[in-house]
């Protein structure tokens, strides 16, 4: 019998003609390498690959329809919202297999460049600040989610990819399967998610913990507390209503500042005095974050993430001051820094190199890098000096951050079985592969039935 390949269904809004020829009637887990890409990812339930098409490269989930379909537009509402999150590439439907048996969905997903799941991040060795940076730009996330009325429903450090914004971090959400959409969210359906991310999130600390990736000055409780402490303090500066007295009308600006500061824009100001008019009553709509971003990308062009725009848009009105430009329209200004001083900083980086950190947070470590130099030298390094400098001493010794290599973890000192699978383990594993009895058990033995687990008989059928 001759196989007929049968073209599968994509859903998309925006097609890639490139994975039409991919060999979409082999199961994912059984994919050739020439089509895969290793790349550092999180222990995931189901069958994940990162496949490469040209100098594309996605994330590959085989997953039932109807998940596929709600995360594909779940991930897309975010996308319209302009929060940070995968971006939805497509959901490939109708797939059979080579014996003709239907295969489960697949959805495809953009690879988000220069990130990293929290494994690799914990498995090369934290400090604890650092630990407490990535804390923090999940604590922003899961607040910036809850504002466009976004339910998580999972939320676990599994579930959050992360990238380098300067001195902290970046949280991007990588799975939306439980998530749910509302015009907005109640206190009780936040406080369900604060629920469930403290059980999750204990839980993955304990495994870093228990696997010695975790420094020994920390404690999972403590870190678990610290996030919805840190959580809670976020939602009610952004959302809380302030009173004070009409001699302390300055604290309105205060606030939209404090707002600014931590990257949010306020749409509206709800502005109640009392009838007497001794107190007056103000209360913050926020609507987004990325309020040094969207300055940043108005002005030059260049789209970055919240603290690396706040760092070049220092540079930039420090550059204002060093050319006596005060009075000069800052549009005229930016692009004569942009042309002046980032451009070269990031054409100087040799293109082996560039895959090592982005544009943006190069340049960031530059403005590091010079800082200290000039206080070591005593004097003011050019920038150019600086950054033939920083890719000496500091850029040529960074790993890959763009397309990590993924073969091993935590340096040279454990290799993982198969690169394109963490979820196998290390070659270095003593024993067979963990089994669930439930999926191994004969056709002919008992099962338990619907909804009810019948411990003893697990533990039975494992002996």
């Amino acid at each position: 019998m001759v196989y007929k390949r049968r073209v599968p269904r994509f859903l998309s809004s925006r097609p890639d003609s490139r994975l039409i020829p991919l060999p979409w009637e082999l199961p994912l887990a059984e994919w050739p390498t020439d089509y895969l890409v290793a790349l550092p990812r999180g222990i995931s339930r189901h069958v994940v690959r990162f496949i490469k098409v040209g100098n594309s490269v996605y994330a590959a989930k085989e997953v039932i329809e109807s998940l596929a379909i709600h995360e594909y537009r779940t991930l897309t509402d975010l996308h319209r919202t302009d929060t940070p999150a995968v971006e939805p590439l497509a959901v490939v439907t109708g797939r059979v297999g080579l014996d003709g048996e239907p295969l489960d969905p697949v959805l495809i997903t953009r690879h988000l460049q220069f990130s990293l799941p929290y494994r690799s991040l914990f498995a090369q060795g934290v400090r604890p600040e650092t630990v407490g940076r990535l804390l923090d730009a999940m604590v922003v996330l899961l607040a910036r989610l809850h504002l466009v009325g976004f339910l998580w429903g999972d939320v676990s450090l599994s579930n959050i990819l992360f990238r380098r914004d300067a001195n902290e971090f970046a949280a991007y959400l990588v799975d939306a399967e439980t998530a749910e959409m509302h015009e907005t969210l109640t206190d009780g359906q936040r406080e369900h998610d604060l629920t469930i991310a403290i059980t999750n999130l204990y839980g993955e600390f304990s495994d870093l913990e228990a696997g010695r990736m975790l420094d020994e000055s920390l404690d999972p409780l403590k870190l678990v507390e610290s996030i919805i402490t840190r959580y809670r303090e976020l939602w009610a500066e952004l959302t809380g209503a302030e009173e004070f007295s009409e001699q302390e009308v300055f604290r309105i600006e205060n606030r939209v500042r404090r707002l600014n500061a931590l990257g949010f824009d306020v749409a509206e100001l709800s502005i109640e005095t009392s009838p007497d008019g001794s107190s007056i009553r103000i209360q913050p709509k926020v609507v987004d974050a990325g309020h040094h971003t969207r300055r940043l990308l108005r002005l030059t062009g260049l789209d970055v993430e919240e603290h690396q725009a706040r760092r070049l848009l220092n540079d930039l009105d420090t550059f204002r001051v060093r050319t006596s430009q005060g009075s000069v329209d800052e549009p005229v200004v930016a692009h004569q820094w942009l042309t002046e001083c980032f451009q070269p900083v990031v054409t100087a980086v040799p293109p082996e190199l560039r895959g090592k950190r982005e544009a943006a947070q190069i340049y960031h470590e530059v403005l590091d890098y010079r800082w200290y130099a000039s206080q070591r030298e005593n004097r003011e390094v050019p920038l150019l000096e600086a950054t033939w400098g920083y890719i000496s001493d500091v850029l040529r010794a960074l790993p890959d951050e763009d397309l990590t290599d993924a073969t091993r973890v935590g340096g040279d000192e454990r290799q993982l079985a198969n690169p394109y699978d963490p979820s196998q383990g290390f070659v270095d594993d003593e024993g067979p592969m963990p089994e669930d009895p439930w999926e191994t058990a004969e056709d002919d033995e008992p099962v338990s039935p619907p909804g009810f687990l019948d411990i003893e008989a697990l533990r039975a059928r494992k002996r």
